[in-house]
């Protein structure tokens, strides 16, 4: 009878989900969780809240659809991904590495840009506007190349890149929530301005 007995070591089922759910906290994930939310973001603010920001100021049908052409930036990222993955950033790489340096270069033009767009008038000031939302663009596909480069090198056995590209993917999504629906509820009761500077102190 003794033999029928299940081995002491076998791990229970509790123990199973604790491990596998136990990998979801580790730094590499929450880093790409984090990483996901911050690709999403400037992409719904420019591309979804602007719009409405614009529609509101009675910008012309015209003007809005020329500001949607910034999106271009996103596809002619491969003209620029070689130089962000073999270029160092003076100074900045020497101290924090040639991937950790063009994330941190990249994330702090898009929240600079964030606020010049904030303090922008779409009604005189639609030029500027233009400009500034194609720094969040070019910024955030730069971003893009990092994370997606970084992501393929992390990965290993334990976590796979599946794994971190589906993390990524809810990092993402949530961005997707704050930056649409969330940024219309702020610009509702605060107003459009500090609901970009908001944005940009996410980006942190």
């Amino acid at each position: 009878m003794n033999n029928l007995r299940p081995p002491s070591h076998t791990p229970g089922r509790a123990t199973r989900w604790r491990d596998a759910l136990a990998v979801y906290l580790e730094a590499r994930v929450l880093i790409l969780f984090a990483m996901g939310f911050s690709s999403g973001l400037p992409l719904l603010l420019v591309f979804g809240t602007l719009s409405f920001w614009l529609r509101e100021a009675d910008v012309s049908l015209t003007d809005i659809g020329y500001m949607s052409w910034v999106a271009l930036a996103y596809g002619f990222k491969w003209l620029w991904s070689p130089l962000v993955d073999r270029l160092p950033l003076p100074l900045l790489s020497r101290l924090l590495g040639r991937r950790r340096s063009w994330m941190l270069f990249s994330q702090v033009l898009i929240a600079l840009s964030l606020v010049g767009m904030a303090y922008c008038d779409p009604k005189t000031q639609l030029a500027q506007l233009a400009l500034f939302a194609l720094l969040v663009a070019f910024s955030s596909a730069t971003q893009d190349i990092v994370i997606d480069t970084w992501r393929i090198e992390v990965a290993d056995e334990r976590t796979p890149v599946d794994l971190l590209s589906t993390v990524y993917q809810l990092g993402f999504r949530t961005a997707a929530l704050v930056g649409g629906a969330g940024a219309l509820v702020l610009a509702d009761q605060l107003g459009w301005s500090a609901t970009f500077v908001i944005g940009a102190g996410l980006m942190g």
